[in-house]
């Protein structure tokens, strides 16, 4: 098995940089940066290839956290129990939870639509 692998990589056919480059475009703007490079990790990929990935993918976090969160609610939480829904769903993909925060409070201000 190790063999065909070995092969299969030698081959130009298994690639851990290609995998990680094309799973960080696949999820930009839908996870942050820590979620994918976590994902990455536990696929057993190299350190140096989940860098390169998420460097060449040009991900914002913040960019991405705004647009997710425009996409699935769009307007300030109605209440506390909304409020914590929104909370545990940007958590779920990867977002810090003071980042979430900083943009649920400028929203409930109106800077942000």
């Amino acid at each position: 098995m190790r063999t065909a692998l070995d092969e299969l990589t030698a081959a130009g056919y298994l690639s851990d940089s290609r995998y990680a480059r094309s799973l960080a475009a696949q999820k930009a703007g839908r996870y942050s940066r820590r979620s994918i490079a976590t994902e990455l990790k536990a696929k057993g990929v190299a350190q140096h290839a989940i860098a390169s990935a998420i460097a060449e993918t040009n991900i914002d976090d913040d960019a991405a956290l705004r647009a997710l969160w425009a996409r699935r609610f769009g307007r300030a939480p109605a209440d506390e129990r909304e409020k914590g829904r929104q909370v545990r769903f940007l958590q779920a993909r990867g977002f810090a939870l003071s980042a979430i925060l900083k943009h649920l409070r400028a929203v409930e201000r109106g800077e942000l639509a």
